[in-house]
């Protein structure tokens, strides 16, 4: 039987992956974590919740131990403008927390699920279909740290043989949770903009083009990955996933079909601009596609007009 230890399960993805687990593998089965326990209806209130310092191995030993976890989906982690601000931070939290988070799997013999990111690529990758398997030299620290990170958990499957898997995310969008300090950020908060203001301003340009992905294909994602026959896995860890690839100025007017009196200005933060124009345009999946069966089921029409019923109904409960 699976029992599943889930970090940073107060953040975007984990506020939805822990639900979607216990759903999945039973509630008690499922022990979510983090650095402080906040109210949160979807994770804290509906099953086991444990402080985890993740820079501490003594602190995650004793909770894979007291709860006989065989799994971790490692989700805690500082992102790309957050990281800009304090490099050192992102370093301790990103590198420092994985490398203790594959110590204790490796003592305790747990598998991994190792979320990276698109920001592994840098200006020397290229741009459009991005391969699997080609120059990465990331030009932010977040970006470092995930083609570390990445490198790391090689390592540690190569020399240990522990199982380990992950996805290169795009930007993620969904309904449940915001961002917190990401380059693709927009991305969810121009719904919310849309719903309760009728206007959005970007901090990226209009025509800056950047993969994107929906919470409900992330989900999906990565636990059939985790469920993967091991023997076709040619990669492993770090598949590249796509779903969407679209601008600003794009998602805009997929929003206008629906609210069409919303309006869209700019005002470009210097430093996420920077980081997005290092970042590829589109990703080529086609390995994720071939070894374990990679099918988003949403695009951006379907994408769009999810995100605003979800969040017209849970705004509209908020009031």
């Amino acid at each position: 039987m699976k029992k599943i230890l889930v970090t940073g399960a107060l953040g975007q993805i984990g506020t939805e992956l822990v639900p979607y687990l216990r759903d999945k593998y039973g509630t008690d089965n499922v022990i979510a974590s983090g650095r402080i326990k906040e109210s949160c209806e979807s994770v804290v209130d509906t099953g086991p919740f444990e402080i985890l310092d993740i820079t501490s191995r003594e602190n995650i030993s004793s909770v894979i131990k007291k709860h006989g976890v065989n799994t971790v989906y490692h989700l805690a982690s500082l992102l790309s403008a957050t990281g800009e601000e304090n490099p050192q931070a992102l370093w301790d939290v990103n590198m420092n927390g994985l490398i203790k988070i594959l110590e204790t799997a490796r003592e305790y013999n747990c598998s991994i699920f190792f979320p990276s990111s698109i920001a592994v690529f840098g200006p020397d990758s290229p741009k459009d279909k991005t391969p699997q398997d080609t120059v990465t030299r990331p030009t932010s620290i977040y970006g470092i740290s995930k083609i570390s990170g990445e490198l790391l958990c090689d390592y540690y499957h190569t020399k240990y043989e522990l199982d380990i898997r992950g996805l290169r995310y795009p930007g993620v969008i969904s309904s449940a949770a915001l961002p917190g300090g990401g380059t693709t950020d927009y991305a969810v908060h121009i719904f919310y903009d849309a719903i309760k203001k009728g206007k959005y301003t970007c901090f990226l340009e209009e025509n800056s083009s950047i993969d994107m992905i929906y919470m409900p294909d992330v989900l999906e994602g990565a636990v059939k990955l985790m469920e993967a026959d091991p023997g076709k896995l040619q990669h492993r860890n770090a598949f590249n996933v796509s779903a969407i690839s679209v601008t600003p100025k794009e998602l805009s007017a997929e929003i206008k079909k629906h609210i069409p009196d919303f309006s869209i200005d700019y005002d470009v933060d210097p430093v996420r601009q920077a980081i997005a124009d290092s970042w590829p345009n589109s990703l080529d999946d086609s390995a994720a596609r071939a070894e374990w069966g990679w099918n988003p089921r949403y695009d951006l029409e379907m994408m769009t007009k999810d995100m605003l019923s979800k969040l017209k109904a849970r705004l509209k409960q908020g009031d």
